[in-house]
């Protein structure tokens, strides 16, 4: 397993990174054999554990605390904050007030002492960005966390909270977590060369475009969803968006193009987003040991200039094929009172 320095941050990490969302209610409920998947990803190479609270209501924290007992110390471990956990408006967000309390339970449900990297989820426009700096820097200084990151900021307000931290005297964001695939390129716009300006490291998730990349939807085929896709990622899957109709388009010229490189469609998607300069490591998230398997064996290749630029024609790099496929939107965008007198 290739490793790397994440950012500047002087950790090292492995370019895949395991991702443990399908680890719990929403994907493998079997907490025994996601246990095995995690241990089996740290046999073959893998150091980078990535999770969140609101990952099956902290099911997946738990999970990756009890398979990493033991051999802590070979994982850098990352988990994330802002989505509601349980009732009330103060139990989500990025506030002072809340993350106080959300990172107590993600070091009690990952039975730790410490968060190698604590990551704000999504902006929250409600919150001052100097307000979440503030306690996440205090959090940095007591040992309860080694570094911090955002995911999915957009890179106006990446640059926003450096130049906040500069200012204020907080620690700055030391990575960002945004999506990237072949699908979903958008991030090549301006979200990729900010991190790489400012140093800042970069771990990217759903390089397999929610499955779309794995070839398990195909033109004419049954679209079998499972809950998750079903009921929190349907906007990627509905066929009335034109974007979503044009990936099986896609997807066919790129499973011709993968088999004319001897590659698989998985791999190919995968050594895409770990070949563009800005990325550090790709965040994986397998429910199953084949599935884990078969994206470590892509850890290796290597896409020439050629495959590169065929997948440009099909997604023209810094565009998303169904812009809907974000999963932030700025509030000036999703409220219209925001736009209007």
């Amino acid at each position: 397993m290739r490793t790397t320095t994440l950012g500047r941050t002087g950790i090292t990490v492995s370019r895949i990174a395991l991702g443990t969302m399908m680890l719990g209610a929403w994907g493998n409920r079997d907490h025994e054999d996601g246990e095995r998947l995690i241990r089996t990803a740290l046999d073959a190479g893998v150091n980078f554990v990535d999770t969140a609270d609101m990952y099956s209501a902290g099911e997946s924290e738990e999970i990756v605390g009890k398979a990493l007992k033991g051999r802590r110390d070979e994982v850098v471990l990352a988990t994330k904050v802002h989505f509601p956990m349980g009732g009330g408006g103060n139990r989500q967000g990025n506030s002072r007030r809340w993350i106080r309390q959300a990172v107590e339970g993600s070091l009690r449900r990952l039975d730790t002492d410490r968060i190698d990297l604590y990551q704000v989820h999504r902006p929250d426009p409600s919150t001052d960005i100097d307000e979440t700096l503030s306690v996440l820097s205090d959090l940095v200084r007591e040992g309860k966390v080694l570094a911090i990151g955002s995911s999915d900021f957009p890179a106006e307000q990446i640059v926003e909270a450096r130049w906040t931290a500069e200012r204020r005297g907080h620690v700055p964001f030391h990575t960002e977590q945004p999506p990237y695939s072949v699908l979903m390129r958008g991030a090549e716009r301006s979200v990729l060369p900010t991190a790489q300006k400012y140093g800042v490291g970069v771990l990217t998730w759903s390089p397999l475009a929610s499955g779309w990349l794995t070839g398990k939807y195909r033109r004419g085929g049954p679209l079998e969803l499972n809950e998750f896709r079903r009921d929190l990622i349907p906007h990627k899957f509905d066929q009335s968006l034109p974007g979503n109709v044009r990936k099986y388009e896609v997807v066919e010229e790129l499973l011709r193009l993968a088999d004319d490189a001897g590659l698989s469609l998985t791999h190919l998607a995968l050594a895409f987003v770990l070949s563009h300069p800005a990325v550090d490591s790709a965040v994986i998230g397998p429910r199953t040991t084949d599935q884990l398997e078969d994206l470590l064996a892509a850890a290796d290749v290597e896409l020439d200039d050629a495959v590169l630029d065929r997948i440009d024609e099909l997604v023209p790099p810094g565009s998303d094929l169904n812009p809907a496929d974000a999963d932030y939107t700025p509030p000036q965008l999703a409220d219209p009172s925001l736009r209007r007198r």
